[in-house]
């Protein structure tokens, strides 16, 4: 690697920990270094900088182009690609997640939604049917959710994940206050039949 201690370390654990969250080491190495640099990079450079492969360095920038975690940009009067990252890493973190929510989530909510409209022919698929219900019901709160906080600016983001357990202060002051039906609390308040 061509590249200052400093950032050399990085791009190496970058490219560790992207093997763990399932994408190429070279990949993870290309995006660090992309994220890092104050230029935008043509693949020429990212190979100088890298010594990995010319087709290493292709592959990686399609992979990163396809989850649009990466900008192709053209300088005047240069003919060749150049990659950057988006500058608000508010911005990187939103695409991730919703790429990772095409990939992942929306697949598996479309096939628990074919199997739960199925006619179960057995006790064994019923029992089957309910636990992927609760799957899905418990997706479909989740995916709520993440539409919700994905329509927040990201002033209102950073306040709500500063929030940490103050959330946990005001549900336990919001049940105090108000008794719902069916929880916990209201249970453990009704009297026990005898």
């Amino acid at each position: 690697m061509n590249l200052p201690p400093l950032v050399q370390t990085f791009v190496l654990h970058f490219g560790e920990m992207g093997s763990r969250w399932g994408i190429n080491r070279t990949v993870g190495q290309i995006y660090a270094l992309l994220y890092l640099s104050k230029e935008p990079l043509n693949a020429e450079d990212v190979v100088e900088r890298l010594g990995v492969s010319r087709s290493n360095v292709s592959m990686g920038l399609k992979e990163l182009q396809a989850w649009n975690l990466v900008r192709l940009q053209h300088k005047p009067g240069d003919r060749r690609d150049y990659f950057a990252t988006p500058d608000d890493i508010w911005q990187i973190v939103r695409t991730l997640v919703e790429e990772r929510k095409k990939r992942e989530i929306d697949p598996t909510m479309t096939l628990l939604r074919e199997v739960l409209m199925q006619e179960p022919a057995s006790a064994e698929e019923r029992h089957a049917q309910e636990r992927m219900r609760e799957m899905h019901d418990l997706f479909e709160l989740l995916t709520g959710w993440y539409a919700d906080v994905q329509r927040l600016d990201t002033e209102r983001l950073v306040q709500l994940l500063t929030l940490g357990s103050k959330v946990q202060k005001i549900l336990e002051m919001k049940d105090r206050l108000f008794v719902v039906p069916g929880s916990r609390k209201s249970r453990r308040e009704e009297p026990k039949e005898k």
